[in-house]
């Protein structure tokens, strides 16, 4: 097998979550055949990535992780349906999380095997991906101690994150990596009021929200890519 560390970019706007698990899970499919050499005529094992990232937006919807308890959706089904708010059990790890319009979705499908194999490293990664996306924007965030995803602190002299601005849920399988990470920019806080978001009793808050102004996601999504395709590629 000749490895590569190519990984291709997809930006799919704003995609309904089932057709973009749909999405994921055939470059999942894609990257698993290389690693087990089932490959045709048509798609050789040198062309194939190790990976992919995928940049999007999804309509209202929540997500409930293989760890999460559905006591934390504080709505009933029949509020859901009035909302136009899905809900699906998925197989990432994490507890239960909202995303929406103006919210950055990132889905990195990444053979770790060609680049390091430690999945703590790789969530790190991810999270200092964001810290950096936020510096750029002027937006201090940090991470906090035994909690996954990227936090604000109440201010500069106290020691207690009160609220998140990025969540953070992956599943990895033969060291391929699947789900990703929802970072707030310009969306509706709303809906996190109906949940315990991650499981975790603390506010979320969002790129506007911290800025008092409207971010283009564009431009946030440009700067992620850069800093994430950067330190895989430094490693």
């Amino acid at each position: 097998m000749v490895q590569n560390r190519e990984i291709v970019v997809k930006k799919l706007g704003l995609i309904d979550y089932k057709e973009a698990l749909a999405i994921q899970e055939a470059c999942y499919s894609t990257i698993v055949d290389r690693k087990c050499g089932r490959f045709t005529v048509q798609q050789p094992t040198q062309s194939s990535p190790s990976g992919y990232l995928l940049f999007c937006e999804h309509p209202p919807v929540y997500t409930l992780g293989r760890s999460g308890s559905i006591g934390h959706l504080l709505v009933d089904a029949a509020t859901l349906q009035t909302q136009a708010i899905a809900v699906y059990h998925i197989n990432r790890g994490g507890d239960i999380t909202y995303h929406g319009p103006g919210q950055l979705v990132v889905y990195p499908i990444v053979d770790l095997e060609c680049f390091f194999t430690d999945i703590h490293r790789y969530l790190r990664l991810l999270e200092a991906s964001v810290i950096e996306t936020l510096t750029y924007f002027n937006i201090p965030s940090m991470r906090c101690p035994g909690l996954t995803g990227v936090w604000l602190k109440a201010d500069t002299t106290t020691r207690q994150f009160d609220r998140k601005i990025c969540a953070i849920g992956i599943r990895v399988s033969r060291w391929v990596t699947m789900h990703g990470l929802a970072l707030n920019v310009n969306n509706d806080l709303a809906p996190f009021g109906q949940i315990i978001p991650c499981g975790i009793p603390k506010a979320v808050t969002s790129m506007q929200q911290e800025s008092n102004k409207s971010i283009s996601i564009m431009a946030v999504s440009y700067i992620l890519e850069q800093i994430i395709l950067n330190k895989l590629n430094t490693v």
